[in-house]
């Protein structure tokens, strides 16, 4: 691990954060395994330092995972027969070899594993994860001791009852009413765009909020009945003195390494997509050494085992915030550990008043996001077959496990492919050899064809040589010769486009124009088999007003959705940021400046920690060069930031505007310079906007989501008007 001394305050601040989201999380995510909640805490500690100092990765996060409570709990069920806490020895000693293998896994560079599961089959897993969380935490959330049943269907079923008896009055009031305002958070935390809130994650808000409750409950029991300690969270009193040892009895039974395979696939799995997600949000555009990582998570869930801990894996939400906090090396991941051990060292009386309630909120949501309407809706709309893949891979999943509810949705997909192949000899014959060659057309452009049919399977071949190629570079894939690519190979390459974007090149894919879809999705499957999907939906009562605006301005307008963003990727703001589409472009010229409107859909985060963002924006592309600048209305907190000695350009000679805003850029002469008396009468006399140059452009919008009508007039004015003072 290379620490660059001029970032490490930033990795130090970050890794705090980070430490906040995680003990809550370390806390919950062990108690719904089904062992002790310290050994969610041990884990994130161990893989924090471990993977920080010998893995592959920049800014991701270790600790323990979403995706593995479901199958460790299973684990310490099955191997202990009944008895909780040998199954949980048992099962560190599954954990132990569970390490080895991830360890193997890397050193035979399995690291394209993810690659060949179907992405719909993944989510399909995903979402049977999120509904067995759910079945199991919502008692603990509602104040529920021993709920009715005994696997996730009976949990479900059981839910109405664990309500009548809340309602019956025969449940204690307190746990369940930390449980709702601690879910309550978790709604809302997205929600509420506001920056002071947010200096604290949601998870920690709940913790302190729980806490609290708690502590008050014990300091004036006359006035609320202090909560039973079966409500509490129980970690030992002499950390440091722990001692669970695994208990590798049952090395030799079918059980035994049922779980261990278990507990492999889904660490590799959630680790590597994990790893895929995270490489999005960093700001440098670096690529994880995904094999490295392997045997780092491998070398760190041996040690965790043996300590008392669980599997180690890559975890997207807590990697999210990391890259949300700037993080711009794994120094952040050892940082976290750092803090975590020192937390539970230092303040374990604290952490003893946390409600389980409020810990089973927070995996509540959790398991909610993994299988919301959304994610059923999304899926559909790719296509019919998609959601068919999806749904048997969920109920499989659900009524058996884990391994046997993945293998179900690779059958199901491949099945639906030689169905719409139609030729068993051609998938037989291209599934696993080599169907891709590339060429070199010229300096810096390659061509790189592809035959027969592309799909999960076989596409690591085009992986293979698109890893090969600079990032700079222009790529064309050819599918001209192709008859069928599956949605797994399309959203595969969505990403590389953005990579290569990131890099400076360029990804273009070509030979799909007399392809047909069963929708009108970008990512649905690709036949030759059926006609192309021409169809376009009726434009919504606001899309006609924003075409009638554009007829009066003699403007362009386009309603169709697109993903170029030449015009909007290059400003500071995206660099956190991931672009998705763009739509109901309205574009014309004022005075020689080229005005670009359009509503913009991003997102920041990934996984589970993913929050959609959309936001109708302004490109203002000048003809001449401008220093790069971020203007904002200022707030409480930069006003702290400039007390701070945090740069803030101001004009002596305008002190209300250098009150109103904040003036950012390292520039510092010819920002003063371009910052014009004119300009800055005009941004005074005005609403206040964000404003960011790029150096060549300007970006102009108001508020984190779509403007109305009048907005959106207001905005084009607003930019009309800038576009005549500039071009004086």
């Amino acid at each position: 691990m290379k620490i660059n001394t001029s970032d490490l305050s930033k990795n130090l601040f970050s890794g705090f954060v980070v430490s906040l989201v995680a003990l809550p999380l370390g806390l919950g995510l062990a108690a719904a395994s089904g062992v002790p909640p310290i050994a969610g805490i041990i884990t994130a500690v161990v893989g924090g330092i471990i993977v920080a100092i010998i893995g592959g990765s920049h800014i991701t996060i270790a600790g323990p995972g979403n995706a593995l409570i479901a199958v460790t709990l299973t684990a310490v069920i099955t191997l202990g027969e009944g008895n909780m806490l040998a199954g949980y020895f048992y099962t560190l000693a599954a954990v132990v070899c569970s390490g080895v293998l991830v360890f193997l896994l890397g050193l035979f560079r399995f690291g394209a594993l993810a690659n060949f599961f179907p992405t719909t089959a993944v989510q399909g897993m995903l979402a049977a994860i999120g509904i067995i969380i759910l079945a199991g935490q919502l008692h603990v959330m509602l104040g529920e001791h021993s709920p009715e049943g005994n696997n996730t269907v009976e949990l479900l079923a059981s839910v109405p009852s664990s309500i009548i008896e809340i309602i019956s009055g025969n449940v204690d009031f307190l746990p369940y009413i930390i449980g709702l305002m601690s879910l309550l958070v978790m709604i809302l935390y997205s929600r509420i765009r506001n920056k002071i809130f947010h200096l604290i994650p949601a998870p920690m808000w709940i913790v302190l909020i729980g806490a609290g409750v708690s502590y008050l409950s014990v300091k004036y029991p006359s006035i609320l009945k202090p909560l039973d300690k079966d409500y509490l969270i129980n970690i030992p009193d002499d950390i440091l003195g722990i001692r669970s040892f695994p208990n590798f009895g049952k090395f030799a039974h079918i059980d035994f390494w049922t779980a261990t395979l278990s507990l492999t696939l889904i660490a590799s799995i959630e680790s590597l997509l994990s790893i895929k997600a995270v490489d999005k949000l960093d700001i440098k555009n670096r690529r994880s050494n995904a094999n490295k990582d392997l045997r780092a998570l491998g070398i760190a869930t041996v040690v965790s085992g043996f300590l008392g801990g669980l599997n180690v894996v890559i975890v997207i939400a807590r990697s999210s915030v990391n890259a949300n906090n700037r993080a711009n090396n794994q120094s952040s991941n050892f940082f976290h550990g750092l803090f975590l051990l020192l937390m539970i060292v230092l303040f374990t009386p604290a952490i003893k008043l946390i409600p389980m309630p409020a810990l089973a909120a927070i995996l509540v949501y959790t398991g909610y996001k993994l299988a919301a309407p959304s994610v059923f809706i999304k899926t559909a709309k790719v296509g019919w077959e998609q959601l068919l893949i999806f749904l048997v891979t969920m109920f499989t999943t659900i009524f058996t496990n884990l391994i046997i509810g993945i293998g179900a949705g690779i059958l199901i997909t491949i099945l639906l492919q030689l169905r719409a192949i139609s030729r068993v000899h051609l998938f037989t014959r291209f599934l696993l050899k080599p169907n891709t060659l590339l060429y070199q057309e010229k300096d810096n452009q390659y061509l790189l064809s592809v035959k027969a049919f592309s799909n999960f399977v076989n596409f690591i071949g085009i992986k293979n040589k698109l890893d090969t190629i600079p990032t700079n570079a222009k790529v064309i894939v050819d599918f001209s010769l192709t008859k069928y690519i599956d949605h797994t190979v399309l959203e595969q390459l969505e990403d590389y486009k953005h990579s290569f974007e990131n890099g400076g090149g360029e990804l273009e894919i070509i030979g799909t124009d007399d392809m047909g879809t069963y929708t009108s999705h970008p990512l649905a499957p690709r036949l030759t088999t059926i006609s192309s999907n021409k169809s376009r939906s009726k434009l919504s009562k606001r899309q006609k007003a924003i075409r009638l605006f554009a007829k009066k301005m003699e403007w362009e307008f386009n309603p169709e959705s697109s993903t170029g963003f030449q015009d909007f990727k290059s400003f500071h703001y995206f660099s956190t940021h991931q672009l998705d589409s763009k739509r109901n472009s309205l574009k014309g010229s004022v005075k020689g400046v080229t005005v670009n409107l359009a509503d913009v859909d991003y997102h920041e985060g990934e996984f589970i920690l993913r929050e959609n963002i959309h936001s109708t924006m302004v490109v203002l592309s000048l003809p001449y060069s401008i220093p790069m600048f971020v203007l904002d209305k200022e707030n409480l907190l930069d006003k702290v930031a400039n007390l701070a000695g945090f740069n803030d350009i101001n004009f002596k000679r305008y002190p209300e505007f250098s009150r109103v805003f904040r003036l950012k850029g390292k520039e510092e002469s010819e920002i003063r310079n371009f910052f014009s008396g004119a300009l800055i009468d005009f941004l005074q006399e005005n609403k206040a906007y964000h404003i960011e140059s790029n150096g060549s452009s300007l970006l102009i919008f108001e508020k984190e989501r779509l403007s109305s009508l009048s907005e959106i007039k207001q905005l084009v004015s607003f930019a009309s008007r800038l576009a005549r003072v500039l071009s004086v």
